[in-house]
């Protein structure tokens, strides 16, 4: 890494807990490429202070996570069309004080949807009702998934993301296994909430319950820190098709790179800024 120096590049990321995944990984294809940038996390007192120092100072780059991708909308000048679908923004790219938003999630959940060769034929659950999970939904239902349920608490927020993609909603996990034929589960599990994420209050828990885990074929857990969750864990334990948050974080983190810098780095390149990003 380049001594700090006046002319240097700065790219962010904002979130609740933020991780060094990110950093790893930015900061390794800098120094690979030569570049006289630097990525740093934050962990935001204040979203729209945030935002303001980023237009401010001229901040490159700001990745958002949760629980921000949807608040930061109101505090951009541009959405991309990969935002706006989906009203739900994880990139934002500072063009001479212009601020444009991006979502590079849904890219990265498309891409592993066809990766893996999930059959769209097989039924999904999916838990949560954030933006990384409108993301996720829609990569699910534009891959041609029609039998998925989203699974959320908040009645309000659950039901207006299952009807926005023609799904149905559930209030628990255990409200759509007693529904489920002969009292199974899905195909697809997929996590998309705080759920088993490293320094929250539910880190060691299961977004599932063991015997749907069992039942199922694939477990998707989008939690990037720690990059094996409780949920990866019993996936893997059970011989099931494991996708892990660290994967999306791969491919979203490329994607960001490449609006940040214009630069596309070869395979081997991300490769080796993946495999520096997990060896923390």
């Amino acid at each position: 890494m380049p001594i700090l120096n006046k002319d240097m590049t700065l790219c962010i990321s904002l979130s609740a807990r933020p991780s060094n995944n990110g950093t790893r990984f930015h900061n390794y294809l800098y120094e690979a490429l030569g570049l006289n940038w630097i990525y740093k996390a934050f962990a935001p007192t204040e979203l729209s202070q945030a935002i303001a120092g980023v237009r401010g100072l001229g901040i490159r780059g700001c990745a958002v996570s949760m629980p921000y991708k949807e608040d930061v909308i109101a505090l951009v000048d541009r959405m991309d069309a990969s935002a706006a679908a989906i009203d739900s923004v994880n990139t934002i790219v500072n063009d001479s004080g212009v601020l444009t938003a991006y979502n590079t999630d849904y890219t990265a959940v498309a891409q592993l949807i066809e990766r893996n060769k999930l059959d769209t034929e097989w039924s999904v659950i999916l838990r949560g009702s954030g933006g990384m999970a409108k993301a996720t939904v829609a990569a699910f239902r534009d891959a041609g998934f029609r039998k998925v349920t989203v699974v959320a608490r908040n009645e309000e927020a659950g039901r207006a993301l299952a009807d926005l993609y023609g799904f149905e909603w559930k209030p628990s996990v255990e409200a759509t296994l007693q529904d489920a034929a002969g009292g199974g589960a899905a195909d697809v599990l997929v996590n998309v909430t705080p759920i088993g994420m490293a320094g929250g209050p539910d880190a060691d828990s299961l977004a599932f319950p063991q015997k749907a885990i069992d039942a199922a074929r694939v477990v998707f857990d989008v939690v990037a820190l720690p990059p094996e969750t409780p949920l990866t864990r019993a996936g893997r334990a059970a011989g099931k098709t494991v996708i892990s948050g660290a994967e999306v974080m791969t491919i979203q983190a490329l994607e960001q790179f490449i609006l940040y810098t214009g630069i596309t780095p070869t395979p081997e390149q991300v490769a080796a800024a993946e495999e520096f990003m997990r060896a923390q």
